[in-house]
C-alpha cells in the first residue's frame, strides 16, 4: 500500500501522538530559547530540531508521503539515541533537559519508542 493508507487507521493515532509532540516540544523550546538560551544553548536548541522533527513527521504521515516519513523517522532515531547516550555519558554538557536526554526520560521514554513504532507501521503498510 501506498499514499494516504499510511495515516489512516491505526496510522491517525500516530499522527496525533507526532502531533502532540510537536506541539509539547515546539512550545517548551521556544519558551526556554526566548527566556532562558544563555543558560544551555545546545540542549534547548535540540530541543527545537526535536520540534522541527516531529511536525515534519506529523506532516509526512498525514499527508501519506512514506519516503519523507521513513527519512524522518531515521533522524529522529538517529536523534535519539545519539542524544541519549551523549548526555548519559557526559551529563555536564547538557546541564538543561532536551526532549531526546537520556533517551527521552522526562517524556516517559516515548521518543526512544515511537520511532520504533512508526518504522514498524511503515515498513508492515509497504
Amino acid at each position: 500500500m501506498s499514499g494516504p493508507a499510511i495515516g489512516s487507521g491505526p496510522g491517525r493515532a500516530l499522527v496525533a501522538v507526532y502531533g502532540l509532540f510537536a506541539l509539547a516540544a515546539g512550545a517548551r523550546a521556544t519558551v526556554q530559547i526566548l527566556t532562558r538560551f544563555g543558560e544551555a544553548p545546545l540542549a534547548y536548541t535540540l530541543s527545537a530540531l526535536a520540534a522541527l522533527v516531529y511536525i515534519l513527521l506529523t506532516v509526512a504521515l498525514a499527508r501519506g508521503a512514506r519516503t519523507l516519513a521513513l527519512a524522518a523517522l531515521g533522524v529522529e532515531l538517529a536523534g535519539v539515541l545519539l542524544i541519549g547516550t551523549a548526555s548519559v555519558l557526559d551529563p555536564a554538557a547538557f546541564p538543561e533537559a532536551t526532549v531526546w536526554s537520556v533517551y527521552g526520560k522526562g517524556y516517559l521514554f516515548v521518543p526512544l519508542i515511537l520511532p520504533f513504532v512508526g518504522l514498524y507501521w511503515l515498513l508492515r503498510r509497504r
